[in-house]
């Protein structure tokens, strides 16, 4: 008998890892999700490529997906609205760069923001980093997720069976990434982190199309999504070390609630703390360009502009901050 409890033992004890839990949703205990106005923030993506994945990858003939913008995954995630986002469709990608190089600083480097509207219906996506735009280096992931069933375009998934999958959280809560994770590689420097990659799920079972995570094992998540909002949904990506690592915490937070409306209809307002603002369309054209004082609330006339996004970036010496202005 004390023979068959050892060896009970002995399998329980090598199944655990295999079956380990992670942290779950928003608002349980040990949860990892940073939410988008979190003072840690000090950057956020200045450019973003999309290459656009399928409707459905097993029916080719549907075509790619098409909601959303890129310029809607550019500058800091400044609410929960769920349409703030660019869909990337099955295996579809997102390549994003920033205004300084990010780093491996102490705890979480940066975090990526899906747009899912509860704490169940996860569309997932996998994470690569590059210090030179060609050589990328992913993020060890792992899905827990039982793959006997599929989960259905509106299923749900359990949060605690995923780990370094970005969109395991709800709407305006980051998924956070830490550098140190990723294994060291002479063609990886990751004190100079230029690209990150998203890159959608395909969350069907069947081995042909599956997308897979570190261990071999199917990465199950809702599926099929054939709509033309299918796919990871990028809401932006927030980075918390770079290579200034100097804004203050509070700094962002004071100036991201001074800029408002936004949207906005033919005028913004800016509480600048002495920083030059300049206004930029999603092309890189410099439309605008002042340095207030540091108690100025500047008044930025954008009653001449097309509707659409528009970049506002507020610089000093020490730090960059990117804000995505919406114009009605």
């Amino acid at each position: 008998m004390s023979r068959l409890f050892t060896f009970l033992g002995f399998v329980l004890f090598i199944q655990v890892p295999i079956f380990a839990q992670f942290d779950g949703i928003v608002g349980t205990e040990g949860c990892k999700a940073i939410e988008y106005k979190d003072s840690r923030f000090i950057d956020w993506a200045k450019t973003c490529i999309v290459t656009r994945g399928k409707v459905d990858i097993a029916k080719p003939e549907k075509g790619l997906v098409s909601f959303g913008k890129e310029e809607n995954a550019i500058g800091a995630v400044n609410s929960t609205d769920v349409y703030d986002c660019v869909s990337l469709g099955d295996a579809g990608e997102a390549i994003l760069t920033f205004n300084h190089p990010i780093v491996d600083g102490e705890g979480f480097d940066f975090a990526v923001f899906e747009n899912s509207f509860n704490d169940t219906f996860l569309e997932l996506a996998t994470v690569e980093v590059s210090s030179d735009g060609v050589h990328y280096f992913g993020f060890p992931t792992t899905s827990n997720t039982p793959t006997d069933k599929q989960v259905g375009g509106f299923g749900s998934v359990d949060a605690t069976k995923l780990n370094n999958i970005a969109g395991k959280y709800r709407g305006g809560w980051g998924t956070p990434f830490d550098l140190s994770e990723i294994a060291d590689n002479e063609n990886l420097d990751k004190n100079n982190i230029t690209h990150v990659k998203i890159r959608d799920v395909v969350g069907t079972i069947n081995p042909q199309y599956a997308t897979r995570d570190s261990h071999g094992n199917i990465i199950n998540d809702p599926y099929p999504t054939p709509f033309e909002s299918g796919g990871f949904d990028l809401s932006g990506v927030g980075v918390i070390n770079n290579k200034t690592n100097t804004a203050a915490p509070s700094a962002k937070s004071d100036v991201a609630t001074l800029v408002y409306p936004n949207p906005c209809t033919d005028k913004v307002f800016v509480k600048a703390n002495g920083r030059k603002v300049t206004v930029y369309n999603i092309t890189g054209q410099k439309l605008q360009e002042m340095t207030p004082a540091a108690q100025d609330l500047i008044q930025i006339d954008m009653s001449g502009y097309d509707k659409g996004v528009y970049i506002m970036e507020l610089r000093n010496n020490n730090s960059v901050e990117t804000l995505k202005i919406i114009k009605k």
